[in-house]
C-alpha cells in the first residue's frame, strides 16, 4: 500500500536539529513503522533552504523517501510549490495521504488540491481540538474552524488522533468523521539501559522538571508556577522549566519573581545535544500540566527513564501514565497541580517501583511496528469503504 505523510517543516534529508521537534519525530517514527508493516511511504515536504535550492528525494535508513518541494513563501502560507502541485497531479500513485498539522494553511491548501484530484486523504491535526485551543487567538481561530478547518475535516476519510477520547471535542463541534488513534512511540536509540537508571536518596530535595516549549498557555506553565509556590517550602522541592522560548519565558521568570520563588526554579534552553530521557534521568518528578496536549513525547521519554509523572489529564499521554501506575493525572488548574505533586512527593519510596513499571509499559505496548500495523488495517477498510 502507498501511503504519502505530509509534514510541510519535515527536514529534506531527516537530519538537522528539526528532528528535535515533536511532529517531526512522530512522522518520521510513523513512517518507520509503516515500512516494517510492509507499507510504501514517502514523505512529502517543501520550504525554502536557500535562493537556489530545488527540490529533492532522499531514501532514508529507515525505508522510507523523502520529497522535498522549493517553496519560497512563509512558513504559514495557502501557497503549495510547484513541484510538490506537479507531483500529485501527474506523479503520485495511487494510495492514501495523511496531511499532518492543526489551524495551518498549508494543510487546507493540500486537502483541497486533494479532493479535487480525487485523492483520499486522512486529517491529522497532531493536537486536540479542545476548548483551550481556541482560547488563545480566539478572533482569528474561530473564523478559520468555521470557514476552512471544519471543511477540511468533515471532506477527509477519517481523523488520525493521538488519543482516541480527543474524538469528544470533534463532536461537540459538529464533526462526525471517523476517528482512529495513532498514539507515539520511541526510537530505540532513546532507550536508557535499566542499569544506567538512578534514583536519588530519599533525604534530597524533591527535583521537578518541565522539558519542552516554553508556551505558557498550552502547557499550563503559569499554572505549574502558582502550584509550586504554595509547594516549594513545605517539600524543599526545585523546579526547572527547561526548552526552547516560545515567547513566554520572560514573563513566566518574572511571575516567579513576584511569587518569591526565583531561588528555586531554573529556567533552561534547549539542550539538543542530549536526549530528552537523559534530561528526564537527572529529575525526580517529570510535569506536563498542559491546559491542551496531542500526545507529549517529552512525557513518553521520561517514563522510559523511569520517572514518575504529573499528567495533565486532557494530555494523549494520560491513559498510558494511568494503566502503568507511574504517576498521577490531574486537572490543568492550580489547586489540583499542587494536590497532585504533594501527593507523588509523599509517595516518595515508591518512586523507583513506579517508574519501572512505567518504562515496561512503555516498551512493552507503544512500539511504533504495533501501532503503524493498526493504524494500516484501518487504511485498507477505508480504502475500500
Amino acid at each position: 500500500m502507498n501511503i504519502y505523510l505530509y509534514l510541510k517543516m519535515f527536514p529534506p534529508f531527516g537530519d538537522g536539529e528539526a528532528m528535535n521537534n515533536g511532529a517531526v519525530k512522530y512522522v518520521s517514527g510513523f513512517a518507520a513503522g509503516l515500512v516494517s508493516c510492509g507499507a510504501q511511504v514517502t514523505v512529502l515536504c517543501e520550504g525554502s533552504l536557500s535562493r537556489d535550492a530545488s527540490d529533492s528525494s532522499y531514501q532514508t535508513d529507515a525505508g522510507y523517501e523523502i520529497k522535498w518541494f522549493a517553496n519560497p513563501s512563509k512558513h504559514m502560507s495557502f501557497n503549495i510549490s510547484n513541484g510538490l502541485r506537479n507531483y500529485i497531479q501527474n506523479d503520485m500513485k495511487s494510495g492514501l495521504v495523511v496531511i499532518n498539522g492543526i489551524f495551518h494553511p498549508s494543510v487546507y491548501a493540500i486537502s483541497r488540491l486533494l479532493a479535487r484530484q480525487n485523492i483520499p486523504y486522512i486529517a491529522s491535526p497532531l493536537d486536540p481540538y479542545h476548548p483551550s485551543i481556541f482560547a488563545k487567538n480566539a478572533y482569528l481561530k474561530w473564523p478559520y474552524w468555521y470557514f476552512l478547518e471544519r471543511r477540511m475535516l468533515k471532506q477527509a476519510k477519517a481523523i488520525q488522533l493521538l488519543d482516541i477520547r480527543h474524538t469528544e471535542w470533534l463532536h461537540r463541534l459538529g464533526v462526525r468523521t471517523p476517528t482512529i488513534e495513532t498514539p507515539c512511540s520511541f526510537s530505540a536509540e532513546n532507550v536508557p539501559p535499566e542499569s544506567a537508571l538512578q534514583w536519588r536518596d530519599n533525604d534530597e530535595d524533591p527535583q521537578i522538571l518541565f522539558l519542552g516549549r516554553i508556551d505558557a498557555h498550552n502547557k499550563g506553565l503559569d499554572l505549574l508556577l502558582d502550584a509550586f509556590a504554595q509547594i516549594s517550602e513545605a517539600t524543599n522541592a526545585r523546579l526547572v522549566i527547561q526548552g526552547p522560548d516560545n515567547g513566554d519565558r520572560k514573563a513566566l521568570e518574572q511571575r516567579a519573581a513576584e511569587l518569591s520563588i526565583s531561588q528555586r526554579v531554573s529556567f533552561l534552553g534547549p539542550d539538543f545535544d542530549r536526549r530528552a530521557s537523559s534530561i528526564a534521568g537527572e529529575c525526580d518528578i517529570f510535569c506536563i500540566p498542559s491546559r491542551f496536549e496531542g500526545f507529549s513525547l517529552a512525557a513518553l521519554e521520561a517514563m522510559l527513564a523511569g520517572r514518575v509523572l504529573l499528567v495533565s489529564e486532557v494530555a494523549g499521554i494520560a491513559p498510558h501514565v494511568k494503566a502503568s501506575g507511574c504517576g498521577v493525572l490531574v486537572m490543568p488548574e492550580v489547586a489540583a497541580i499542587k494536590k497532585g505533586l504533594l501527593e507523588l512527593v509523599a509517595l516518595r519510596p515508591q518512586w523507583r517501583d513506579m517508574g519501572l513499571r512505567g518504562r515496561d509499559y512503555v516498551l512493552n505496548n507503544l512500539q511504533w511496528n504495533k501501532i503503524a500495523s493498526t493504524a494500516l488495517e484501518h487504511y485498507q477498510k477505508l480504502i475500500h469503504l
